[in-house]
């Protein structure tokens, strides 16, 4: 047993050692990407933002979330006694004993993980991932033998066998990470949550506030900061370090609007292009569900070669609609809508790459200071005969609202006066910009267009800076999310609210009064990305529409879960053709409901949800809806 002993105390150390070699292999594979800062007592918040953040979106799939405590937590309480008991040479039976248990906790949760893999969902990646089970399937038995077994079983054959399979685990977790295999994931995976791209992820940030896009620094040294990312090593290099995290579960493909609507974006495989990019070679080693309509294994890149359009099709980063779905439903915390932007930005400033409509929008934003290239006194010409009162520079309000883009549309238009209305009846003291207002350059920045953005928002803060006002409210969640969460970093700090918190607010006061529900129509509510998943707001509307006497009937996704109306991020005007579209599926979404009325709460998404073709359910914005069932 002696003998025995000291051949696992060396096993022990080789693997030490090669996955301290496979750590550093893979490290240096991260170090192409440009310096960011290193904070390094953030290891010592790892364990709270593992147990905690990480497995709070873990839980989401019990099954997962079960499987995922036992396989990993038996296994690293087994190699951490593996390390007391053998790598400091105690050979304690009582520590062997607890060897044993822990492998058999590891044990069952590989016998769910092979379940699973026997017919896995079409999200899941195939290939290496599928043999994972069976290699860490080894290292649980050999780890079983060697804390189970007396000693004089192991003195001859068995002792070999055991030996062997310690080393076949070993090999996956040291080899197999250095190459890129499926347990780099475990290496990755920790220090990515240590040296995460957004720390803010972590604190007590408002949930706008972790969404919010980083600013890029314009008119400096140009070599300081690329203007958005081109090639692999233009990315940060903890970016780089969260591409190799991925373990490849496809939560975000199966939550990505544009790939349900055929159209060439899959989140999983554009982070997995990343790894390849940064590593160099091709996509071929792929294999997971491919980008709808681009083959796998005839892309190729390398760490200084440019993403587009080896590696990536340009088309791929016009069809994502910054919803967030990706962001929120992955377990390893990582962040494709910032790739996303960060490589629009190359396109789109270096290159002026934008398709469809999106030059002719993004040169109005700069020439007229409004997306259709209007003159900024017809913005309020729905209001005329509401006695909506134009902000003045020695006047004080409580509420200025902003009312957008949408505000040139007679659709929007209908709800403006609807939302006006209701804060008339309510008392509420308020004015509007007027021939002031001008774009908060929110669909600049999702184009890529960090400069417009940063030209319009200075602008308009300046203008507001003369006024005198409390708070902002708005009806447009994108205006919401860019002035409550992206203004700051730029010197704009305001209270901002959505409409339908301040009508639930009035209603809650007692300062609007509603008739009795007379509508039997079945409803459902559409949560728009940049209020719900964005900004966490998911209970005024629901809430007003309570008030209102409204049964709601939720579609299966909903809340924070819900599905993208197909506009945000500029997507209505890159308009990149798939086999279906996502408004059109989000309407049949609300058909499964059995709904003959869809309530939403954004103008972006009314106009996306009205323009699906043939039988739907009657779009309504909840303004509208409060505005009618008003006392006289």
């Amino acid at each position: 047993m002696e003998q025995f002993a000291v051949v696992v105390t060396a096993l022990f150390w080789v693997s030490l050692l090669g996955v301290c070699v496979g750590g550093w292999r893979r490290a240096a594979l991260w170090r192409v990407g440009r310096a960011a800062p290193v904070r390094w007592l953030d290891l010592l918040a790892v364990p709270k933002r593992y147990f905690v953040d990480l497995h709070r979106v873990v839980a989401r799939d019990p099954y997962i979330a079960r499987t995922h405590v036992a396989t990993a937590g038996g296994a690293v309480a087994a190699m951490v006694l593996v390390a007391i008991n053998y790598g400091l040479a105690l050979y304690s039976p009582a520590l062997d004993m607890a060897i044993a248990v822990a492998a058999l906790v590891m044990l069952g949760g590989l016998i769910f993980v092979w379940h699973r893999r026997r017919k896995p969902p079409k999200r899941l990646s195939r290939g290496l991932w599928d043999r994972l089970p069976w290699m860490l399937g080894a290292l649980a038995l050999g780890l079983l033998l060697l804390g189970g077994v007396s000693a004089p079983w192991l003195a001859g054959a068995a002792g070999l066998g055991t030996v062997a399979l310690l080393a076949l685990g070993a090999w996956e977790l040291t080899v197999g990470m250095a190459r890129g295999g499926p347990m780099k994931h475990a290496l990755a995976g920790l220090l990515h949550l240590a040296f995460h791209p957004r720390p803010e992820r972590f604190g007590r940030a408002l949930p706008g506030q972790k969404a919010a896009l980083r600013p890029l620094a314009l008119g400096g040294d140009p070599t300081a900061e690329p203007l958005g990312v081109g090639k692999p090593a233009a990315f940060a290099w903890n970016q780089l370090l969260s591409f190799d995290a991925c373990v490849q579960c496809g939560k975000c493909e199966a939550a990505c609007p544009a790939f349900a609507a055929g159209q060439p974006l899959n989140p999983k495989k554009l982070i997995q292009d990343m790894v390849v990019g940064m590593a160099g070679g091709s996509d071929a080693a792929y294999t997971g569900s491919p980008m709808p309509g681009v083959p796998v294994g005839a892309r190729e890149g390398a760490a200084d070669k440019p993403l587009v359009p080896g590696l990536v099709a340009a088309e791929t980063l016009w069809a994502c609609t910054t919803c967030r779905a990706c962001v929120h439903e992955c377990p390893m915390l990582i962040e494709h809508v910032d790739a996303v932007i960060d490589m629009r930005r190359q396109q789109t400033l270096q290159h002026g790459a934008a398709p469809g409509t999106a030059p002719t929008v993004l040169a109005n934003l700069r020439e007229t200071g409004t997306a259709g290239g209007y003159d900024l006194g017809a913005r309020h010409h729905w209001a005329v005969d509401l006695n909506v009162p134009w902000i003045q520079p020695d006047q004080a309000v409580d509420v200025l609202l902003i009312v957008g883009e949408g505000a040139f549309g007679l659709r929007y238009q209908r709800s403006l006066r609807a939302l006006v209305k209701a804060m008339h009846a309510g008392g509420v003291d308020f004015a509007v910009l007027g021939d002031r207002e001008t774009d908060t350059g929110d669909i600049a920045r999702r184009l890529g267009d960090e400069a417009t953005f940063q030209m319009l928002a200075t602008r308009l803060i300046q203008t507001l800076a003369g006024l005198s006002f409390t708070r902002i409210v708005t009806a447009d969640p994108h205006i919401l999310h860019s002035l409550r969460n992206e203004y700051p970093a730029l010197g704009g700090l305001y209270q901002v609210q959505h409409h339908t918190s301040l009508l639930a607010e009035l209603a809650d006061a007692g300062r609007l009064r509603f008739k009795p529900a007379d509508d039997a129509r079945i409803l459902t509510y559409h949560d728009p990305c940049y209020l719900g998943r964005y900004n966490g707001e998911t209970e005024a509307p629901r809430k007003l529409l309570r008030r209102l006497g409204l049964r709601i009937n939720e579609m299966e996704r909903h809340g924070l879960n819900a599905r993208c109306c197909g506009a945000g991020g500029g997507a209505a005007l890159t308009d990149i053709p798939g086999e279906r579209r996502i408004p059109d599926i989000r309407i049949q979404d609300a058909r499964d409901t059995g709904a003959s009325l869809v309530a939403v709460a954004c103008p972006n998404c009314t106009a996306m949800l009205e323009g699906v073709v043939g039988p739907r359910p009657d779009v309504r914005d909840i303004a509208e809806l409060v505005a009618d069932a008003l006392e006289a």
